[in-house]
């Protein structure tokens, strides 16, 4: 089994700490696991995806030609990536930010307004989390504590005990929109 999951998005969309979490979650869980970040040399607004492969054995490569998962921050992340994802594959799509998506080939689409509902919780950089939650559900590889570990572990706890809890809400939220 190897599984390629692409998150990709606007810098400062959190896109590399999603599937920096999603890496460490399926790693603490026995996955072999890779995490490819890619960005361009803005620190926010310029382009973002990351690539994390999970199998069961050895990965051979870090680079996925056709992922059974992207999660589409925005509209030009979709078009870019949409058209990659394996037939069956799932495209969880920010529905905040893309009204009127445009999918070709076999995938399925599963719109979550993920800004909208991060906002509703106080807290709109949390919408990655959101996304992340709804990646979890779809794989069923481990339980969505896994993700809060690691979430936890990544964003260390001294003095961000509220970053930490908004952000458990957000992947809750996802996990049960998928």
């Amino acid at each position: 089994m190897e599984i390629g999951v692409i998150f990709a998005g606007f810098g400062g969309q959190g896109i590399l700490l999603a599937g920096k979490v999603l890496a460490q979650a399926a790693m603490e869980r026995g996955f072999e696991v890779t995490w490819l970040p890619s960005y361009g040399p803005e620190m926010r607004g310029g382009t973002a995806n990351c690539t994390v492969v999970i199998a069961d054995e050895p990965v051979g490569s870090p680079i996925v030609d056709r992922p059974q998962i992207l999660v589409a921050m925005n509209g030009p992340s979709l078009e870019r990536f949409g058209p990659r994802v394996a037939p069956g594959g799932m495209i969880i799509l920010n529905s905040s930010l893309v009204k009127e998506p445009s999918v070709q080939g076999n995938a399925r689409l599963l719109p979550i307004p993920l800004n909208d509902i991060a906002q509703e919780l106080g807290e709109v950089r949390a919408a990655n989390m959101v996304a992340l939650g709804a990646v979890v559900k779809v794989l069923g590889l481990f339980p969505l504590e896994a993700a809060a570990e690691a979430l936890a572990k990544e964003l260390g706890a001294r003095g961000r005990e509220k970053l930490l809890e908004v952000n458990r809400q957000a992947l809750w939220r996802g996990f049960a929109l998928a």
